[in-house]
This record gives structure tokens, sequence and C-alpha cells, in this order.
């Protein structure tokens, strides 16, 4: 095939390349999946609440602030669980797929760190150009 030996001809390119490519996934996922306004107002109260605690005095007061914050964070957590869903298997198998094809490059042993550094700055991007929380 053409495009594995391309992708093993110039490994670190390629890799940084389906890094990019499966992020760009993973937040068009996020985009379309995910309640933004509904993430944004709990993490906003999750940060006032957050504030309460620190400043209240009463033990019994902090425990109720404490069990309203958990709550939200569990809210959070189950909206951002459907879109790790729907990206979960795509991405396993895109890893699977990388894992052999970089197993005769000069990076077989560090493809995943370029793959993970190189998700982890375009998620950061992305994240912020699409405003997702």
């Amino acid at each position: 095939m053409a495009i594995i030996e391309l992708i093993q001809q110039y490994p670190k390119i390629s890799i940084i390349i389906i890094s990019v490519i499966v992020s760009l996934f993973i937040t068009l996922v996020n985009y379309i999946v995910m309640d933004k306004v509904k993430m944004r107002e709990s993490k906003e109260r999750q940060k006032q609440l957050n504030q309460q605690i620190k400043a209240e005095k009463d033990h019994n007061k902090k425990m109720e602030l404490s069990q309203e914050l958990m709550k939200h964070a569990m809210e959070n957590m189950k909206h951002s669980f459907k879109p790790m869903l729907i990206t979960f298997i795509p991405i396993i198998l895109v890893l699977w797929f990388i894992k052999d094809v970089y197993s005769s490059t000069a990076i077989a042993k560090s493809w995943i760190w370029y793959y993970i550094i190189a998700a982890i700055i375009t998620s950061l991007a992305l994240r912020k150009l699409f405003k997702l929380p």
C-alpha cells in the first residue's frame, strides 16, 4: 500500500499528522455531542462552591457545599462520558494500526511519545478554537 509506505518513509511527520487527525475527530465529536452550556454552568458553579468551601468556617456547611460540588462533578463526568464512548473504539483501532505500521520504522520504540505529545498540543489548541469547556 502506498500510504503505509509513505508513513514508514516519514515516520515522525506521519505520526504527528495522524495524531492531529485523531485529535480533530475527538474534538469534533465533543463539540457535537456535549452540552457546552450545561458544562460551562456546572464548571462555573464548581468554582463558586470551591471558593465558598474555602471561606466557610462551619464544618456542617462545608459538608453540604462539598456534596453539592460532588454532584456537579458527577454531572460533568456524565456529560464527558458520552463522547468518550463514541470515540473509544475508533481510537483503539487507529492505535492498533499505528503500532503495526511503526513497528518496522526508526521510531518503533518511541512512536507513542510522538503521538501523545502531538495529541496533547493539538487537543489543547482545538479545544480553545472550538471554545469547549
